[in-house]
């Protein structure tokens, strides 16, 4: 009788016809969405502006008034050079103008005294004539002494070297007590502005007319001016500040194909220095309407299809195949093959086919890893339908050990 009455309960609560309980699978929820377009563009930084210091008069260099590799204004004094031949042509220069502009007066009085007796015949044309000239030689004088006053004043300024431009100086080429010439080949030093800095990137002309396709077609809606851009420093860190595309060439090189585009960064705590290589996040534009898929969640079928596997609302498997675009981050941009609120596979997809039942479970994606970190809390009530009636058939096998 104990026998028979294990064996009844073990009949009853085995599931009807032996079917096996319905795989678990992990998948995420997709709905549309506005998705940013980006590209990364590899580059270098340069400097915003740069200068070449040179002097402009000869002389010898008397000191270095900068210290290396600091920060200078513009209009600071960099260099000295020995200003006393110079100082002393100055000087001339105001005695040669001083003694020009003597010898106005006496020429004004006489052509003056001339011009009152040419009208009563008392002197003759020639000698107005010879007056006149006299006071307009005297003039020019003076206005050929103030000019040499005024190159002496620029040369005698020259001999202390200013800064054009304001940031970084470099090392110093020369030391006090060297001679330099004017416009020499050799630069004494060169000044960086540093902040802002640029970032000049190059992109392949054919990205370039797929881009200008796809938001002629309206399939994407560009940025509008100031595109924002991001940049990934060597380390693989993502610099802290935003910066803003300035400018493309209107050309594409014959050789590589690519067009160059330059963007500015603040750089208030010189982080970046010039020639560093970074790759510059830009995001040009917009895709309406788009679907983010998992990278996980896609494979292609034998002819080379990008496919995802989705649970309908039946629980039951379909097989989709997307119009993928572009990656985004660890996810697939697609435009057409699912809709909104359905589930994607991304964990489980070898436990099932497509028309297979399947128990989906809600997981959580990292966007930096692609990897799963979370799962839905509540999987034990969501697996009632299979996972419960397994266990059910397992209860008579102990209750029947222990009668």
């Amino acid at each position: 009788m104990v026998l028979a009455g294990c064996t009844q309960q073990s009949a009853t609560s085995a599931p009807p016809g032996g079917a096996p309980a319905r795989p678990q699978v992990g998948v995420v929820t997709v709905h549309p969405q506005s998705v940013a377009i980006t590209a990364e563009l590899p580059g270098r930084t340069v400097a915003s502006l740069v200068a070449e210091v040179r002097p402009q008069v000869d002389g010898i260099i008397q000191s270095r008034l900068f210290k290396e590799g600091s920060e200078v204004a513009k209009g600071d004094a960099l260099y000295q050079i020995g200003p006393a031949s110079y100082q002393a042509s100055y000087d001339s220069a105001i005695a040669t103008e001083q003694k020009a502009e003597a010898a106005v007066p006496s020429a004004q009085a006489k052509f003056d005294r001339y011009a009152g007796l040419i009208s009563q015949n008392a002197v003759s044309k020639q000698d107005y004539d010879d007056a006149a000239a006299s006071l307009a030689q005297a003039k020019a004088e003076v206005a050929s002494a103030k000019a040499s006053v005024e190159t002496a004043r620029i040369n005698l300024a020259y001999t202390k070297i200013i800064a054009p431009i304001g940031g970084r100086v470099d090392k110093s080429s020369l030391t006090p007590g060297a001679l330099v010439t004017a416009n020499q080949t050799d630069a004494l030093t060169t000044i960086r502005t540093l902040d802002p800095i640029n970032i000049d990137v190059t992109e392949s002309s054919t990205n370039l007319l797929d881009l200008r396709q796809a938001i002629a077609e309206g399939r994407l809606k560009f940025n509008g001016e100031g595109v924002s851009v991001k940049l990934k420093l060597e380390n693989g860190t993502i610099y802290s500040q935003t910066g803003k595309m300035e400018f493309a060439e209107a050309n594409v090189s014959e050789t590589t194909g690519t067009f160059a585009l330059r963007a500015q960064f603040p750089n208030p705590d010189r982080l970046l220095l010039p020639g560093m290589y970074v790759r510059a996040i830009v995001e040009a534009a917009v895709a309406p309407n788009s679907y983010l898929v998992p990278q996980r969640g896609v494979s292609r079928n034998t002819k080379g299809e990008p496919t995802a596997m989705v649970v309908n609302a039946d629980g039951k498997v379909e097989q989709r195949i997307l119009s993928v675009r572009n990656s985004v981050g660890n996810d697939w941009l697609v435009d057409s093959g699912i809709n909104d609120g359905e589930r994607i596979i991304v964990e489980g997809t070898q436990l099932v086919k497509a028309g297979a039942d399947a128990t989906p479970v809600e997981v959580t994606i990292d966007p930096t890893t692609g990897e799963i970190k979370d799962r839905e809390q509540s999987s034990a009530s969501a697996t009632a339908t299979g996972g419960n009636a397994a266990g059910a058939a397992k209860q008579p096998a102990s209750g029947a050990t222990g009668n």
